[in-house]
């Protein structure tokens, strides 16, 4: 089991016993093994040898998708430094035991970084070091999207989400999971209904089984883009679920509005 399959195992380990969220699980398990690897003092008698060298940080790690992070291109471009840089400057801070927040306000107060691309680059350092997975927030828990251009206008959308008949022929062979939540937005104890700015833009949000969803509608020279944002879930494999799931969907809302 390699290192940070270890660190993650642990996280989730303290999390479940204690009830605390994953980041706050983390930055506790990251400052206990912290007091592990100090060094003791020699004793007064003792000739003082010349101290190791500190350990070099984790090597970045590649991640396949830089959603919501900021490449090093882009950091580059925007700050005059890549994201090596960076790294270290966070490093030195100690973001891993203080947190996002704090990480981010370092690089905006301190260093003048703008406030999204401070955002991005904690996002990218914490990814690089272990300290987040790939969808997942700074809360701890999980987000993911999934999105489809389909033939349609705005409008035309509108109306295939808000009937129920037109609901159950497009979601016919989607999740029944899936069909249930958006059938108790419109027709629950608290109905949902389509909002609107303009006619180029719309949006549902709902809740579903603990996350959240958010369902967001933009015209398109020759259609519209649907974008199933999903929020607060609570592990990566929810994540792969969710995704398979609105993939589905949309491919048969796309099917339905092409006919």
């Amino acid at each position: 089991m390699t290192q940070l399959k270890k660190l993650k195992k642990s996280i989730r380990s303290r999390s479940e016993k204690t009830g605390e969220s994953y980041t706050a699980a983390r930055r506790q398990v990251l400052l206990a093994q912290s007091k592990k690897t100090e060094t003791p003092e020699p004793p007064a008698a003792a000739v003082v040898a010349v101290p190791a060298p500190s350990a070099p940080p984790p090597p970045v790690r590649k991640t396949t998708t830089t959603r919501g992070s900021v490449t090093d291109e882009s950091a580059r471009k925007k700050t005059g430094h890549g994201l090596d840089h960076w790294f270290a400057v966070l490093d030195r801070f100690g973001a891993a035991t203080k947190g996002h927040t704090a990480a981010a306000n370092h690089l905006y107060e301190q260093h003048g970084i703008p406030g999204w691309h401070a955002q991005g680059i904690t996002v990218a350092y914490e990814r690089a070091r272990g300290l987040r997975e790939v969808n997942q927030s700074c809360t701890g828990t999980f987000q993911v999207n999934v999105s489809k251009t389909v033939p349609a206008s705005v409008a035309v959308v509108i109306e295939a989400l808000e009937s129920a008949g037109q609901r159950a022929d497009w979601l016919e062979g989607a999740d029944p999971g899936l069909a249930q939540a958006l059938d108790a937005a419109f027709s629950g104890d608290k109905p949902r209904e389509v909002k609107t700015k303009g006619a180029d833009y719309a949006w549902l949000r709902f809740p579903w089984d603990g996350g959240k969803v958010e369902i967001r509608i933009t015209g398109k020279p020759k259609g519209a883009s649907v974008v199933a944002d999903n929020s607060n879930l609570a592990s990566p494999e929810q994540v792969e679920q969710r995704r398979a799931q609105w993939r589905v969907a949309l491919e048969g809302l796309q099917r339905y509005l092409g006919r």
